[in-house]
């Protein structure tokens, strides 16, 4: 077992190296350059579209419940240790280079979406689409299109669901002292009772959820930044300053090179916003809509939100209050800042945020996983990918699960290749689809 284990997390760490890192941002800034900056000139239309209803259109959900489906997938446990240990290993310039991800991922997630729309099927169980279909009906690649599905499967299992139960359970001990197997079984009932309606019950569930959890996280965080704003400038700086300029080792602080703020920050944002996964699409693909570029523009704001929203909220409370320069835990950091400000509130309030993150990941990548291996199996294979999806939820809660993350994070990093080669390949498609919906 441990010679295995070292073996996915010499995989993992060879998949998510250097050109990996390269090839996500690069071709974010390839679609940016061809879309002619469109994330930040259409980013005003994009916002307002999320709550436009086009009742008789195709499709399943809204825009807006599309949306927070996506949403529930990606603001998660990312938002919160993510963001923690880019601060750690790449000092406060890796939040910088978080931005930089976010800002081209904005293209990237829009790309996805117009080929998710437009390449999409009509199945037993509502539409269907994602990278397996733009790969298969766009670029007749089907056994790129299965590895996708594949990997997507595994990924499903691991970051999207035993990950999020385990981050779940121990948060609720830690702070409650309730076992890891109740809070298994709890969470093994509740999600079966949302997934069980399939995408149409998912989507009315995180369209509560996913706006109430981040209006919370984010009130509480302006309330520390309003209360502390004689420290917000001196964090900003450090962001900006130490992007281009090592940070010296000092207090419990290792100190960073530019290279390490560079790497972390990339890494920890595509690990937060998705951007160029191939996840996200899956849920765009089911919103009512008689245009892809309407749902590409909504699916661009989740990179927004997501990452030059929640994660800069976050890194900022960390970087005004002290502990970050201590040494400690990249796990805690998050925990320890708001406690800084917030006192047992603090705590209470990250805790809390776990909990939801995690509970609305594991949905949101249910139906991730449900399409994927729909895609495999076909449509009578659903049930049964239910049943033992949340089967799992209870073995994550209670299993230690350092081999899960690397074998997860091995199979997020594989589901990234095939994706990315759609959309540069699709790129024609994208620009001409963008083209046409502006000029009229």
């Amino acid at each position: 077992m441990e010679s295995l284990d070292k073996f996915i997390s010499s995989a993992s760490s060879f998949v998510w190296g250097v050109p990996m890192l390269i090839l996500l941002v690069g071709t974010g800034l390839y679609l940016t350059i061809r879309l002619k900056g469109m994330q930040f000139w259409a980013l005003g239309h994009a916002l307002k579209l999320i709550f436009e209803k086009e009742q008789s259109a195709k499709g399943d959900i809204s825009h807006f419940q599309a949306l927070m489906t996506a949403l529930a997938a990606t603001v998660g446990i990312g938002n919160i240790v993510g963001v923690a240990t880019a601060i750690t290993f790449g000092g406060p310039g890796a939040v910088f280079w978080m931005w930089v991800t976010g800002l081209v991922g904005m293209a990237t997630k829009y790309s996805e979406a117009i080929l998710a729309v437009k390449y999409r099927e009509k199945g037993k169980h509502g539409y269907k689409g994602g990278p397996m279909y733009y790969l298969a009906n766009g670029l007749k690649m089907h056994k790129l299109a299965f590895l996708f599905a594949l990997f997507t499967v595994i990924a499903s299992f691991g970051i999207g669901n035993m990950t999020q139960s385990n981050a779940v359970a121990n948060a609720i001990n830690s702070q409650f002292d309730i076992p890891a197997w109740i809070t298994g079984v709890v969470l093994l009932i509740i999600t079966s009772f949302v997934v069980i309606g399939g995408i149409k019950s998912i989507g009315k569930t995180t369209s509560f959820l996913i706006p109430f959890m981040i209006i919370i996280y984010l009130l509480t965080s302006l309330a520390i930044i309003v209360t502390n704003f004689d420290k917000v400038g001196n964090a900003f700086y450090l962001i900006f300053y130490h992007a281009f300029n090592p940070i010296a080792a000092g207090g419990g602080f290792a100190g960073a090179a530019v290279a390490a703020a560079i790497r972390y920050g990339i890494a920890r944002g595509v690990f937060s916003n998705e951007s160029g996964l191939g996840s996200a699409p899956i849920a765009a693909a089911a919103a009512k809509t008689d245009d892809p570029v309407k749902q590409a523009l909504v699916s661009m704001t989740q990179t927004f939100i997501d990452t030059l929203v929640v994660c800069t909220m976050t890194a900022v409370i960390i970087l005004m209050a002290p502990i970050w320069t201590t040494g400690g835990s990249a796990g805690d950091l998050t925990l320890k800042s708001f406690n800084f400000f917030l006192g047992d509130f603090g705590s209470i309030v990250i805790v809390i945020a776990t909990i939801l993150f995690g509970y609305s990941t594991i949905l949101g990548w249910s139906y991730y996983g449900e399409r994927a291996f729909e895609y495999i199996f076909g449509s009578k294979s659903i049930k049964l990918y239910r049943i033992v999806f949340v089967s799992f939820i209870v073995v994550g809660a209670m299993t230690e699960l350092k081999l899960v993350w690397n074998f997860s994070d091995l199979a997020n990093g594989l589901m990234a290749i095939p994706n990315l080669i759609a959309l540069l390949l699709l790129s024609k498609v994208i620009t001409e689809e963008t083209n046409r919906y502006f000029k009229n």
